[in-house]
């Protein structure tokens, strides 16, 4: 290997190891792992939330040999790649820039995952596994202790945004459940859980009315905004196993 560059073979078995890629369940249109191939020598990661023109034309113009993101490009399932869905994938093959992405293996990893890291920035450790998803957890249980509209302002300062509570459990928060990104629909399997609170990214309408008939407080911190972490995380530790340099590529949405 030569210093400051490395085989990309070598960097997607890392990558697939470290997350347990293969065997882990997802959505179909996830397609976890290298959904575009690169160039064969990895000089320089890029990381980003989501795989759009934005990400990808920016991944590109900064010079990154793969890009890490956690939602990928085939959430549309088997489509023509024509419009949109061309311009995404056209500046990737042109520019030798391979794209690797990781939706629930990110969300759930021990370590470098989102609702750990988020947990972790809020100033707790994990607890229980929470969240599943076909019987595999993806989230995890904190301890708190206080005023639910402390924890919202807590949750505020660490993802540097607007944080909406809806209070539909006890005003004292002990048990939170946290899973990041659009976990909303996780609300009843709080309550089953004995937890008092849900903490994730976003919900549907309906999920208002469901905390305050099972009693559960829920704070909508942002889809986009409690999902930087874990690629983030992700990035740099990829970075600095290869001795890599890395960059992230912020493009909030406010969602």
């Amino acid at each position: 290997m030569v210093e400051g560059q490395v085989e990309m073979e070598a960097v997607l078995q890392f990558l697939d190891e470290t997350l347990g890629t293969s065997a882990f369940p997802d959505y179909d249109g996830a397609a976890n792992g290298l959904q575009v191939e690169g160039r064969r020598l990895v000089r320089r990661v890029g990381a980003a939330v989501d795989a759009g023109t934005l990400t990808i034309e920016a991944a590109v113009a900064g010079g990154v040999d793969l890009l890490l993101v956690h939602h990928g490009i085939f959430w549309e399932g088997l489509r023509p790649l024509t419009g949109r869905r061309y311009r995404r994938i056209e500046p990737l093959i042109r520019s030798g820039v391979a794209l690797y992405s990781s939706h629930l293996p990110l969300d759930a990893h021990p370590e470098l995952g989102n609702a750990a890291c988020l947990i972790r920035a809020l100033g707790h450790e994990p607890g229980d596994r929470f969240g599943h998803f076909r019987e595999v957890p993806i989230g995890f249980t904190v301890e708190a202790s206080g005023p639910r509209e402390a924890f919202r302002d807590l949750v505020s300062r660490a993802v540097a945004g607007p944080v909406r509570l809806i209070p539909g459990g006890p005003p004292e928060v002990r048990r939170i459940g946290v899973v990041t990104g659009g976990g909303g629909g996780f609300i009843r399997e709080a309550a089953e859980a004995g937890l008092d609170s849900l903490l994730t990214g976003e919900g549907a309408h309906h999920t208002f009315m469901d905390a305050h008939e099972l009693g559960i407080n829920v704070f909508y911190a942002g889809h986009y905004a409690t999902e930087t972490r874990g690629i983030r995380a992700l990035a740099a530790h990829l970075a600095a196993t290869f001795g890599l340099p890395w960059e992230f590529l912020d493009f909030p949405s406010g969602l």
